[in-house]
């Protein structure tokens, strides 16, 4: 092996999972926002007014809810493992960027886990730094994330 080869042994993108698409967000949308209108109209043809201007506020914070939560879906981090580097590149909803760079051959991985959920937290120390990964993720894919890193990372290490 070339010791200037410096290819990824391994690398992954991950992504908070969301389970509404966007033809499932118009529905939700259409279907809520149409309750809302006929019992608000009714409720404003019988002299109850408040009651409709609370359905519309109702809608309002529907929809300012998925809004946000398809926001925070832009969120993700990129992992890279090198036989001279790991680098964790994590992505803010807002495009924001932040790297962490670790040696692997000083680099642990650490997982927090719970008797019942499994892996509840995921994180990379060494060189008296210390950042987590994939929080957002959910139990299943935390598993396999957690497998293929922790082989990545041995694979790296055999390779001296």
């Amino acid at each position: 092996m070339d010791l200037s080869d410096d290819r990824p042994v391994f690398t992954a993108e991950l992504t908070p999972y969301r389970s509404l698409g966007k033809t499932g967000f118009r529905v939700v949308l259409v279907i809520c926002g149409g309750v809302c209108l006929l019992y608000g109209a009714f409720f404003l043809a019988t002299g109850a007014y408040p009651v409709g201007v609370f359905f519309g506020l109702d809608f309002l914070g529907l929809y300012i809810a998925l809004k946000m939560s398809y926001r925070s879906a832009r969120a993700r981090e990129e992992v890279t493992v090198s036989r001279t580097g790991l680098s964790i590149r994590k992505f803010s909803a807002a495009g924001r960027m932040v790297e962490h760079r670790f040696n692997p051959f000083w680099a642990r991985f650490r997982v927090r886990r719970h008797e019942e959920f499994g892996i509840t937290g995921m994180y990379v120390t060494g060189e008296g730094r210390f950042t987590d990964i994939g929080s957002f993720l959910n139990p299943d894919d935390r598993e396999s994330f957690a497998k293929a890193f922790r082989g990545a990372l041995a694979t790296v290490k055999r390779r001296i």
